[in-house]
């Protein structure tokens, strides 16, 4: 029996008969070299891979995992999603390329189109976060190889019509890419609308727990596939079985906690948007924001992270508003279990055409706590703003 849904297929490849008796989770399997009983054997990767480059047991369960979920016929896994962005674009792109953006990409993405691909003779081009697909479309030239597409994007959560602009540029021979992080391949199927290759830092919602480092790239084109898989080897990279392992493990419950945690992400953002210290919540599953429309017609859920930009105030008070909270972490990163804060205005500064904002932009991720106690917490960091203006 085959089901439609996530969270039963997420956890029906575990139980699945016709293996014997085995543990229901794939075994850790720390080891770099394979032993064949003949000369022969050697390169024949039939029964499994030749060395533990190829992937152990739970590395290969979780590409799986990772396709299905993606509807995509390949999976890789690598030691970061800035690996999963960066891998398809060196693979993808040659001398003279350009890669067209948005100009809020996630700032070491954007780092990495400046520095290193810069160097080997590749361009970026960035758009404006809220510019329209056929506006995106528009600007795309000859040399236009890869449009890297982040929906919503980092920071302000803007968000484009992604059908739209894979299509446009699928007419015009460009290959799209797009960060599927936000979404964690449950609340949006790039593939399924005709995206090129869909790219996720598993470290967020899939893992879950905030100790693993590992991200993923999908594709359903063998051709695309090919170029990865070259590029892969190439490189040389790994993820760790223990890190696959927690992965997978994260994963057969992810469904519950990203549901759980945008339940009540919404219960704290609405709660937000009533105080007379913010000035709006950048939120898209919010109704009122811009992108809701957006949102609302291609997306199921989504992640339980967004902005609030203050009204008026200062970077001190920020940092006061902050400082005074108990219950939400001050760290990088986002979908683990815990609540985190983080201030943000300074990531602005790397825009061509920073968004005007009417004080100090704040990030926060919601986690498992109950949303009323955070939003108790959020009522002392805000006695702190208030006072560090006075």
């Amino acid at each position: 029996m085959t089901s439609s849904h996530d969270r039963t297929r997420l956890i029906a490849d575990a139980t699945r008969r016709g293996q014997g008796r085995r543990g229901v989770n794939p075994p850790v399997e720390r080891v770099s070299t394979m032993l064949s009983d003949r000369v022969a054997d050697m390169r024949d990767e039939t029964d499994g891979p030749s060395y533990g480059l190829g992937g152990t047991s739970a590395a290969r369960a979780l590409r799986t995992a990772i396709a299905d979920l993606e509807r995509g016929e390949q999976a890789w896994l690598v030691p970061s999603g800035l690996a999963a962005v960066t891998v398809p674009i060196m693979a993808l792109t040659r001398p003279g390329d350009e890669v067209l953006t948005t100009d809020a990409a996630y700032g070491p993405t954007r780092r990495f189109l400046s520095r290193w691909m810069t160097q080997r003779g590749v361009t970026a081009r960035y758009h404006a976060p809220d510019a329209d697909a056929d506006a995106i479309a528009a600007m795309i030239t000859d040399r236009t190889r890869i449009i890297l597409i982040e929906s919503p994007t980092s920071l302000t959560f803007e968000m484009i019509d992604v059908p739209r602009l894979a299509a446009a540029a699928r007419a015009r021979g460009v290959l799209t890419v797009i960060d599927n992080t936000w979404a964690a391949g449950l609340a949006f199927k790039p593939l399924d609308h005709g995206v090129d290759v869909s790219v996720q830092a598993l470290t967020k919602y899939a893992c879950g727990h905030s100790d693993v480092l590992i991200g993923s790239i999908a594709t359903r084109d063998r051709k695309i596939g090919q170029a990865i898989t070259d590029t892969f080897d190439d490189l040389g990279w790994h993820v760790s079985p223990d890190d696959a392992w927690l992965t997978l493990r994260g994963l057969r419950t992810m469904p519950l906690r990203m549901q759980e945690q945008m339940r009540s992400a919404l219960r704290v953002a609405q709660w937000m948007q009533t105080r007379p210290e913010v000035s709006r919540i950048l939120f898209p599953a919010l109704p009122g924001d811009p992108a809701h429309d957006l949102w609302a017609r291609d997306y199921t859920g989504g992640a339980s992270l967004f902005g609030v930009v203050m009204k008026g105030g200062s970077e001190a008070a920020a940092h006061a508003f902050l400082d005074r909270l108990s219950l939400f972490g001050i760290g990088y990163s986002w979908g683990g279990f815990e609540s985190l804060a983080t201030p943000e205005t300074h990531q602005m500064a790397y825009r061509e055409q920073p968004t005007p904002l009417e004080g100090p932009l704040l990030r926060f991720h919601i986690g498992l706590e109950d949303p009323e106690d955070l939003i108790a917490d959020l009522v002392s960091g805000l006695e702190a703003w208030t006072s560090a203006l006075a």
